[in-house]
């Protein structure tokens, strides 16, 4: 079949019902010189095999996209990462986001938050509200969303070991609220693998660590269909100092750790699988990082048709969220991080990601201000409605560097994914200390390249200037913490402590069986036990991960 008829196929039948369901935001995609676009340019009639393995966009292997028009029917979600100070404080920069043009939310928690630890609690002191926000009841969580209609906004939430708490409160506001469980839209992070390799916000061991999630994945996939039961992240691999490369492989190996622990407590592959998604990070190598998505799409596409036998065309999807890199961020000449944040999120979107936070210029010194955040969001928007860059589908597709990079990088994680499986699957690896091994390895290397010049950063090691940073500060008042203790003071005199008591005593019961912890834990935090109280009588039964000496 020539590429001619290939293409008049795929115009008639996928990409026809992708119109019908994303009617295209424009009546006519044209250059300012009134030169029409296609949805899709195709390869060269003299390479009969470059289409079979290029494929379309919304088809296998998915390398030009998970939808058959992409941008062309409906921009990416811009979905700005914020939180800090109190749920009051949070949610007025929510509203002023929403009011902006942002179309998701995206949640940050504060560290004590993060590792399950109440505002009250010893471990909390000094950390509370600094860098997210601090949320230890349900009448935070009702606080947080304050004004916002739940069954209307996607929410993203970046919390892992107590994912599955915060998610119950989430659902249980939305109630509420009056919304179904089955109208919530949103991501909660849950990925503890990368926690134990290059973030280290864990509480308990791998074993309990691994039910959680596969009690989540269950109990959404009954109940919260269309939420995304985990962000399997690379982003903080990269952080952490990988290589593009190593950044998809080692995403990849703890997202099959997922799939496996999922079929192993007796799930169904296609019950599941449609409801994961990804989070990778985008550095400032444009093209390399192009290529990384896309390599990334096509080799989990197999991964799930081939490895584990998934019928669904859903289920072979890798739909990602991307974050700019904050590890590319200076201190020194702050605005030009405007420009790396600008080339970033650039390859993001020729990369094909399915939602976009773009970090402001002020972080690698504060807390963003209410108008970084505001330029950060702009960025996103010129590049959707000015740039040109979404009126196309996979617009570098075809360039010989592009497909030689996206080949690249899937041969380099493949061997990566190789060497994991010999050593027994991502666990193993990482109670090895491989991939962290292998990453320090890597950030060592980037470091010395920076040091002796061979790597150019701007306004750092080379093209230098003294100056005062004069940018808005944004300060988190000391009095937030104080303020806090004096909620859950008042939270814990008005509650009804002998219904707690008994449903403590039950969850205790039930982590030492095997039932699906996720509609306790509703029923907890209904009652106004507090996430500290749940995650001690976790650690009470569980123990907390002491992570290896290696």
């Amino acid at each position: 079949m020539s590429h001619q008829t290939e293409y008049q196929r795929w115009r008639e039948t996928t990409y026809k019902k992708s119109i019908e369901r994303f009617p295209e935001r424009k009546p006519k995609f044209q250059t300012s010189s009134g030169i029409e676009l296609p949805p899709v340019f195709l390869p060269p009639d003299e390479d009969p095999d470059y289409m079979e393995k290029l494929g379309f966009p919304g088809e296998y292997p998915f390398t030009r996209g998970v939808q058959p028009t992409m941008y062309r029917g409906r921009f990416w979600t811009m979905r700005q990462y914020a939180g800090f100070s109190t749920a009051a404080e949070s949610n007025r920069r929510y509203r002023y986001l929403l009011a902006n043009g942002q179309t998701g939310l995206s949640v940050a928690f504060d560290l004590p938050t993060q590792i399950g630890y109440d505002a009250d609690d010893p471990m909390a002191l000094g950390e509370v509200g600094k860098v997210g926000v601090s949320i230890s009841s349900i009448e935070d969580m009702a606080t947080l969303f304050d004004q916002i209609p739940l069954d209307k906004v996607s929410t993203s939430m970046t919390i892992n070991a107590p994912a599955g708490v915060l998610l119950a409160m989430y659902i249980a506001v939305a109630k509420q609220q009056g919304v179904e469980m089955k109208a919530l839209r949103g991501t909660i992070q849950n990925d503890i693998l990368k926690e134990y390799v290059a973030r280290g916000t864990y509480i308990f061991p791998p074993a309990p660590s691994m039910r959680l999630i596969t009690d989540i994945f269950s109990f959404c996939a009954r109940e919260v269909p269309n939420w995304n039961t985990i962000s399997i992240s690379g982003y903080h691999i990269r952080e952490a100092g990988s290589t593009a490369a190593q950044e998809v492989a080692f995403t990849l190996a703890n997202a099959i750790a997922y799939v496996e622990a999922a079929l192993k407590a007796g799930l169904q592959v296609d019950e599941f699988a449609g409801q994961l998604s990804f989070f990778f990070n985008a550095h400032n190598n444009l093209l390399e990082e192009v290529a990384k998505f896309r390599a990334a799409r096509r080799m989990w596409a197999r991964i799930m048709r081939e490895r584990f036998k998934a019928q669904k065309p859903s289920s072979w999807q890798l739909r990602f969220h991307t974050q700019t890199a904050g590890s590319t961020l200076t201190a020194q000449q702050p605005e030009n991080n405007v420009v790396r944040v600008t080339i970033q999120a650039l390859a993001a979107v020729l990369g094909g990601t399915q939602s976009l936070h773009t970090n402001s210029m002020d972080e690698a010194l504060w807390l963003p201000t209410e108008k970084s955040v505001r330029v950060a969001l702009r960025t996103q928007q010129i590049i959707a409605y000015e740039s040109g860059v979404a009126d196309t589908i996979d617009p570098l597709a075809g360039s010989y560097l592009i497909e030689h990079l996206t080949d690249e990088i899937e041969q380099r994680a493949c061997a990566y994914l190789e060497k994991i499986d010999a050593l027994g699957g991502a666990m193993q690896a990482i109670e090895q200390g491989y991939p962290q091994n292998e990453i320090q390895n890597a950030a060592y290397e980037a470091q010395m390249a920076i040091e002796r010049g061979e790597q150019v950063v701007v306004g750092v090691n080379q093209f230098q200037v003294n100056e005062e940073v004069t940018l808005e500060r944004q300060v988190i008042d000391p009095a937030i913490e104080a303020e806090a203790r004096a909620r859950l003071a008042k939270l814990r005199e008005t509650r009804d402590n002998t219904r707690v008591a008994e449903l403590r005593a039950r969850l205790e019961s039930a982590a030492r069986g095997s039932e699906n912890l996720m509609p306790l834990f509703i029923k907890c935090v209904e009652h106004r036990v507090t996430l500290g109280e749940i995650c001690n009588t976790l650690r009470g039964v569980w123990g907390e991960y002491v992570p290896p000496v290696f």
